[in-house]
């Protein structure tokens, strides 16, 4: 079932992202997306699919809004319970769901969770001021290190890459829990030595902390990385390219997940393959929203990354295609 949202604070962000704040209308059915910090990627994902599907809306009846959450397990639990219609979710996290491991052992497995498709890769970036000494992962030890918020997925992948290089949040001088939208400022005013985030590629976090002060982006290789990647599928090996961001004109090497789009089983097959539909026949737009979507590609977007069952009603789209 899909719950009439009230607009309230999201109106400012739904015209933004073309939904007009009119009066509701009785035929229209109010969809949520939840995302994550305004800076990161998520955000502009979630609004890039709702500024599309708000353009059909006197095809579809649909009226989306996006709201900025706590991440990728926010955004499941939330769906579970019926409080969010979509969510941008990490594919590690998508697993964990489906299986009720790591974050969500308490949880139990999620069975009612469906996919719809993946997005942009997510490599990891381990960003630290130049003038803190670190050069590597294993320099983060005696630091002050941001391990994100809970309930994000980068707080997932900070403790995977914690577990492999044999560190624990013990071993910081701090442990911060800062979100997304924080870590840059945190960064440069010296509050914090070092950060990891996971995110497109560029994205908002990155560029402000680059471009705000002397910032390096660690490389991601090794023993413990190729152990790492060899042992958890849903990761993959990636490279952040030289020059993307102010102050490291070199290759990065790096690993994660891909952003993915979920849905719970109980939405409505129509209103699924409207939301598909609206993103996969606007394709060409849809990848000039934003410049991680960029590289994007039909065939990879609809198989990889996807732990979860499709949802029927995309499902039912890609066979229209010829693509299922």
């Amino acid at each position: 079932m899909i719950f009439p949202k009230a607009l309230s604070g999201l109106t400012l962000a739904a015209a933004l992202f073309g939904a007009a704040p009119a009066a509701m209308a009785q035929d229209q059915h109010f969809v949520t997306i939840g995302t994550g910090g305004v800076t990161g990627v998520y955000y502009p994902t979630g609004g890039a699919i709702c500024r599309l599907v708000n353009a059909a809306r006197a095809e579809n009846g649909l009226r989306c809004t996006v709201e900025s959450t706590g991440g990728s397990v926010y955004n499941v639990r939330t769906i579970r319970q019926h409080e969010l219609d979509f969510g941008v979710v990490q594919s590690d996290v998508q697993a964990a769901a489906i299986a009720g491991t790591g974050a969500f052992e308490g949880d139990g497995a999620y069975e009612g969770l469906r996919a719809m498709f993946s997005i942009h890769p997510e490599p990891l970036h381990v960003m630290a001021r130049k003038d803190a000494g670190i050069e590597t992962v294993a320099d983060l030890a005696g630091h002050k290190v941001n391990i994100a918020n809970p309930g994000s997925g980068t707080r997932v992948l900070a403790e995977t890459l914690m577990a492999y290089s044999d560190l624990s949040a013990d071993d910081f001088s701090l442990a911060a829990e800062l979100g997304s939208a924080e870590q840059a400022s945190a960064l440069c005013d010296g509050n914090i030595d070092a950060t990891i985030w996971a995110a497109g590629l560029p994205n908002g976090s990155s560029q402000e902390a680059t471009s705000t002060c002397d910032v390096a982006i660690l490389p991601l290789e090794g023993e413990n990385i190729d152990r790492l990647l060899a042992e958890n599928p849903a990761y993959a090996a990636a490279t952040i390219p030289g020059g993307m961001y102010s102050g490291n004109p070199d290759d990065i090497p790096s690993w994660g997940p891909r952003a993915t789009f979920v849905t719970s089983a109980d939405t409505p097959d129509d209103v699924v393959y409207a939301v598909v539909k609206a993103v996969f026949d606007n394709f060409d737009d849809f990848k000039r929203l934003h410049p991680a979507f960029a590289r994007l590609d039909e065939a990879e977007m609809i198989s990889s990354g996807l732990t979860a069952p499709l949802h029927p009603g995309a499902l039912r789209y890609y066979q229209e295609r010829g693509w299922k």
